[in-house]
This record gives C-alpha cells, sequence and structure tokens, in this order.
C-alpha cells in the first residue's frame, strides 16, 4: 500500500521530504509532481525498482529513461556532453525540457536505451524536485507518469493513489501541475531533433 505525502508545491516540508528520501533509499519507486507533469522515480542503480517502473507503464527496451538531475553541475558522470549540447541545456534549464544523450558506464547498460545506449537528462524547475534532490544527493532514474492506453500523463496525485496503491511506495502530491509532458530534444548527434513537443517552448531551439 502507496503512503500518500501531501507536501506544499513552493515550501515542501523538510520532514516529509527526509521521509520521502528514505523510501527512495529503501528501494522504493514514487510519484512525483515534476514542472511539466507526475513522474515515476527510484534511485539510479535499483534494478528492482527500475523494472517495476517498466511493468507500470508497459516500456519495451528501447524506451529511454531520464536521469533527473539538480544542475549541470552533475551531469557529465552520467552523459557525454559536447561544448553545443552544453549550451543549450544550460540556456534552457531548469525548465520543462528532457535532452536525449549517450550515456556513460555510470548508467548501467540494461537502464540504456538498448538500441542506441542513450538516456534522457532532465533539470526540473519545481521546489519538490529540487528538495529530494538536494537531500538524495543523487539523480533520481524516471519516466513520466503516463499509463497504458493513454496518451496524456497523470495530474492528479488522488487518481495515481487509486489506480497504484498497490504498485509504488509513495505518492507525494503536490497538487495538479500540468498535463503535458516535457518537450523531448535528441542531441544524440550534435544537432537538435524534437522526438516530442510538450510544455518546453520550441523557438529557443532554432529549429529550421
Amino acid at each position: 500500500m502507496a503512503q500518500y505525502f501531501q507536501i506544499h508545491p513552493h515550501n515542501p516540508q523538510p520532514r516529509l521530504i527526509r521521509r520521502a528520501v528514505e523510501i527512495v533509499l529503501d528501494g522504493g519507486v514514487i510519484a512525483y509532481p515534476t514542472d511539466s507533469s507526475y513522474a515515476l522515480g527510484c534511485l539510479l542503480d535499483n534494478t528492482l525498482a527500475i523494472q517495476r517502473m517498466r511493468e507500470i507503464r508497459a516500456l519495451d527496451e528501447n524506451h529511454n529513461f531520464t536521469l533527473v538531475c539538480s544542475g549541470l553541475s552533475e551531469v557529465g558522470v552520467y552523459v557525454k556532453l559536447a561544448n553545443e549540447a552544453h549550451r543549450l541545456i544550460k540556456s534552457l534549464t531548469p525548465g520543462p525540457y528532457t535532452f536525449i544523450l549517450p550515456a556513460t558506464r555510470e548508467v548501467p547498460r540494461r537502464f540504456q536505451n538498448q538500441r542506441r545506449r542513450t538516456v534522457g537528462l532532465r533539470i526540473p524547475r519545481a521546489p519538490i524536485v529540487s528538495a529530494l534532490l538536494s537531500e538524495l544527493n543523487a539523480p533520481l532514474m524516471s519516466t513520466t507518469l503516463i499509463l497504458p492506453n493513454e496518451e496524456l500523463p497523470q495530474n492528479d496525485a488522488q487518481r495515481i493513489r487509486e489506480v497504484l496503491e498497490h504498485y509504488i511506495d509513495l505518492v507525494i502530491d503536490g497538487g495538479a501541475c500540468g498535463l503535458e509532458p516535457t518537450t523531448v530534444v535528441d542531441l544524440v548527434d550534435g544537432e537538435p531533433k524534437v522526438l516530442r513537443v510538450g510544455k518546453g517552448d520550441l523557438s529557443p531551439l532554432q529549429l529550421s
């Protein structure tokens, strides 16, 4: 049975943030609000938790899981970042974008896109996420909370609790956070390619 924490979206309660991080460190899968929609998250190297997220979302081995990081200073450990990609990501984050990049060896191969050896990267603008990452002192492995046979991500914490209470360990209710997923930008070959149009504005990408 999933626990349920109501956390203030702008002033997260430290006690609840600490407890949420304890659940993650104990191997849990959490549902949490971002600057675009709700997402599922767990520790980077937690094989069982990531498999649970695959099953909840009915994902295949070529899905790009996303590393949710607190800032650019830590991403070089996990992704290969050319100068052009670094500048672009710096200009767009924090914000509602997911960037697809080549993964380094610090990301277990079984959690990468099996065909391309890539992983997603997110630096959200959301106080709850920032508080979780600061307390965890590590990135979250994450995926947008879109249920099988549904097109839009989840936006209602109560519904997430009702549907997934036997499949995850914690639902963080930070209020409604939107129905648009992130804009997904592939930077593997240097030139940005938009794979999904979402909440993130396309104009800064200067696409031809």
